[in-house]
């Protein structure tokens, strides 16, 4: 009787129940109004893991192509890419530590029935997010060359490559709404509405990569200036588009006028979150930026191998990245409605899908590591960096897949410290000296730094999972 009540209370959820896997992945793309604390939770997966999926999938690629064009620029500039990301790590930290919050936050009021709440804290988010964005604008726009030369960039980063720096901090802005307001969206239960503004937003930025990088006709050449350009617009686009989606009413949150006002305790409440988020992103972006120090150190060969590497890595990733923010959602909401043995089930399920697909992964990584960097240059120095570490990374994917789950598990329930605190202890105190130590001091160059991050990763999943099986994680207020 109780079923039967929910489901006239919501006709959506009735519906999922009598839909066939073709109709369920279609909703799952347009959007669906589904309770996701009451569906069957393997169809909750579904329909929140596919446009999530679909959305990191079509940010990744843009990042495929985007190094694709810059690599046909030379080593230096695909250089100039990997360092200005590494300072942009910094600002990454904070707008993902923030949109780790908003999302835990806001799926907790949708749990809870709390419609008016969720979309006060969407408002305060936002301008949580421009504040932050202001500071990185400044720098970006007078200190570039001095934030690369710190970096390590060679001549050729310092005399050309600095106006990519100078387009990419200074639009920063752009980069830091797509976070959050994003983030808002998944966190309500709108993935599919994330995943569509990526598709507009990187789709403009593949079609302006090479026509402002290479010109044609009437537009005039740019270089590596060209790609920061054609972000900047594409990501801009896809901004507007979020706000106009985000008033217009997605099918969990919309904000009106009313929300439209400074919630002081609210914010307090985000920023009180965050705190663990961005903690817990600083320490993981902060350490990746002393590994590119590493690198530089190295030549701009390996920066170049390794930054084309971490991108074919990340792009082979995001589908299991997709499938653990569905966990987040789906744990934050379950939380929400008082739920938590459904909100532990979703992160094993889950955790079971992201193993056999990584694993997968692993295989191809290891018989095709070679090929898979050519794609991107023809450098025969880059080619041998990038494979090496493509082989040595897929030893332990399979451990990376239960990583995601369980990190994004701790997230959806709102203890953000938790994960910050493991990433303190394995990125800062084991794997910037083992890099260094491996890398530098040993002399065994890149591939030891690519040694000390196996070592350091495949022992912070490890942990990170056998803590989750504690259970702490479900008696979080937020």
């Amino acid at each position: 009787m109780e079923e039967i009540k929910q489901q006239e209370e919501n006709p959506a959820t009735a519906d999922i129940s009598r839909q066939s896997i073709w109709q369920q992945i279609k909703g799952a793309i347009t959007g669906t109004e589904a309770d996701y604390t009451k569906i069957d939770l393997n169809k909750a997966i579904l329909l929140l893991a596919i446009p999530m999926v679909l959305e990191l999938v079509l940010e990744s690629t843009f990042a495929l192509a985007d190094i694709y064009f810059v690599s046909q620029l030379g080593a230096s500039a695909v250089a100039t890419v990997g360092l200005t990301e590494s300072i942009l790590y910094l600002l990454y930290s904070l707008s993902m530590g923030m949109s780790i919050a908003v999302t835990a936050i806001v799926a907790r009021r949708v749990g809870q029935k709390l419609p008016e709440k969720a979309a006060v804290t969407a408002v305060q988010a936002i301008i949580i997010g421009l504040l932050f964005s202001f500071p990185f604008m400044i720098a970006g726009i007078f200190f570039a060359k001095d934030l690369l030369r710190l970096m390590g960039g060679d001549a050729w980063v310092l005399e050309e490559g600095y106006k990519y720096t100078q387009w990419m901090l200074g639009g920063n802005v752009v980069i830091v709404l797509l976070f959050v307001i994003n983030a808002i969206f998944r966190g309500a239960g709108d993935a599919a509405i994330a995943m569509r503004i990526l598709l507009i937003s990187n789709g403009i930025n593949i079609v302006l990569d090479p026509l402002f990088i290479f010109g044609l006709g009437p537009i005039p050449a740019m270089g590596i200036e060209g790609a920061a350009i054609a972000t900047n617009i594409g990501r801009g686009v896809g901004v507007l588009a979020q706000f106009w989606l985000l008033f217009k009413g997605g099918k969990h949150i919309r904000v009106l006028k009313a929300h439209l006002v400074w919630r002081g305790k609210i914010i307090l409440k985000i920023l009180k979150t965050s705190l663990g988020g961005i903690g817990q992103m600083l320490v993981s972006m902060m350490s990746w930026l002393f590994i590119t120090r590493i690198f530089a150190e190295l030549g701009s060969e390996v920066v170049a191998g390794a930054t084309i590497t971490i991108r074919i890595i990340m792009f082979s990733m995001m589908p299991a990245w997709g499938m653990s923010n569905a966990a987040a959602t789906l744990v934050g909401q379950n939380l929400g409605a008082g739920d938590s043995a459904r909100a532990e089930s979703s992160v094993w399920k889950i955790g079971v899908y992201n193993m056999v697909f990584l694993a997968i992964v692993s295989v191809v990584f290891f018989f095709y590591s070679r090929e898979l960097v050519q794609l991107f240059t023809e450098d025969t120095k880059v080619i041998e960096v990038g494979a090496g570490w493509l082989k040595i990374i897929s030893y332990s994917y399979i451990v990376y897949g239960w990583w995601m789950v369980a990190v994004q598990a701790f997230n959806g329930a709102g203890d953000t410290k938790t994960p910050t605190w493991i990433n303190v202890i394995f990125f800062w105190m084991i794997q910037i000296p083992l890099a260094w130590l491996l890398g530098i001091h040993l002399d065994y160059t890149y591939n030891g730094v690519f040694w000390a991050v196996f070592i350091s990763e495949t022992a912070v999943g490890l942990f990170t999972l056998w803590l989750f099986t504690r259970g702490k994680w479900k008696t979080v207020s937020v």
